[in-house]
């Protein structure tokens, strides 16, 4: 608790000055110094915290590191800073360099606000791609308060910060990969699960259909999975409104039994025909649907209040339900096919407009 307090204390100062730190030295003494005393390192001694340390990289001579940290008279962090107007993110190359002619095992790379640390859990002695570790005084996390204190000088332990680095860089690959399935499943994915159930060959066609499902079975999913844990929220605690859960509830499927709607393949194909048009105008992510038991309803951010378009197909006729003239105002049309649907690119694209 006393760690993440000056934290928040640098972080006002930060904001409270940053306005008038016009340099990269100016970022290092008013933000980086302090953040290195919060760590309970000595920025007066020059046998635990080294300004201007000398790394010299193969012909290049007087090359040097910011700051490097030392305890028992060894190197165990390597400070390299930039100024606070510039993206921590993007100046690791140089970092990279003093790591790897330096023997400490974590350097970190910071604008005085984004502290990006990194480790060697790919290659010894060369430092990895990306950081294990960030903490951002704008954004602090318990989770990050807690193991930066293994980076303090009485807690300090190697051992451990190795083996939460390691958790913590494949966790985030991990979790990365899984966001990127939900979001768009890969072929691989969608062969593993439906290969467990589906008997027929994959085609082409079905691959493409197959994808929709799967997409929209990890969605509900995860939404029926969030709305269960709300539930026993409320069982533990009786003070939480009740209406908030029944609008996350609501959410997943609105006026709508899940069990009772068939998505056709029609439909998907539908979907696609309108997101390609809307592509002209907006990224992929922001094109939902949502089927119900009357209609199939395509939306802007997955909001019912930002209808698109929706199809009413019956067995004997295809409308196509637009919403030009506003989301009260649909205007129903007949389809004799689905590639009557490009002639109302002009009525989807206005619709967007309505919501921007």
């Amino acid at each position: 608790m006393e760690l993440k307090l000056k934290l928040e204390q640098l972080h006002q100062r930060v904001n409270g000055l940053k306005d008038q730190i016009l340099t990269e030295e100016a970022t290092k003494t008013a933000f980086v110094m302090p953040f290195i005393q919060i760590l309970g390192y000595d920025i007066f001694n020059p046998t635990e915290v080294i300004p201007e340390f000398i790394a010299d990289i193969g012909t290049k001579k007087g090359e040097k590191v910011d700051f490097v940290i030392k305890r028992d008279n060894d190197p165990i962090l390597i400070i390299e800073c930039k100024s606070w107007k510039e993206n921590a993110d993007a100046h690791n190359s140089q970092l990279h360099r003093y790591y790897h002619v330096s023997k400490a095992r974590f350097g970190v790379l910071t604008n005085g606000i984004t502290y990006n640390f990194y480790t060697d859990l790919e290659k010894p002695n060369i430092m990895d791609e990306k950081p294990f570790f960030t903490i951002n005084l704008d954004d602090l996390k318990d989770n990050s308060i807690k193991l930066l204190e293994s980076f303090t000088k009485s807690g300090y332990n190697l051992e451990s910060i190795l083996d939460s680095a390691e958790a913590l860089k494949y966790i985030k690959a991990i979790r990365k990969e899984f966001e990127k399935e939900i979001e768009n499943p890969s072929d691989e994915l969608v062969k593993l699960l439906v290969n467990r159930f589906f008997e027929r060959p994959l085609t082409a066609n079905r691959m493409i259909t197959f994808k929709e499902y799967t997409k929209r079975a990890l969605s509900i999913s995860i939404s029926e999975s969030i709305s269960s844990r709300l539930k026993s929220a409320l069982v533990i605690n009786d003070n939480i409104e009740t209406e908030k859960t029944a609008v996350l509830t609501a959410n997943i499927d609105q006026n709508t039994d899940v069990s009772k709607i068939n998505t056709t393949e029609e439909e998907l194909e539908a979907f696609q025909i309108v997101k390609a048009i809307l592509r002209e105008k907006i990224s992929a992510e922001r094109i939902a649907y949502r089927d119900t038991q009357s209609y199939f309803g395509i939306l802007l951010d997955d909001n019912n209040r930002k209808p698109i378009c929706r199809f009413h197909f019956g067995t004997s006729r295809k409308l196509l339900e637009l919403f030009h003239n506003g989301k009260d105002s649909g205007e129903r049309i007949n389809l004799e096919s689905l590639d009557e649907i490009y002639k109302y690119r002009n009525e989807l694209h206005q619709t967007l407009e309505i919501y921007n």
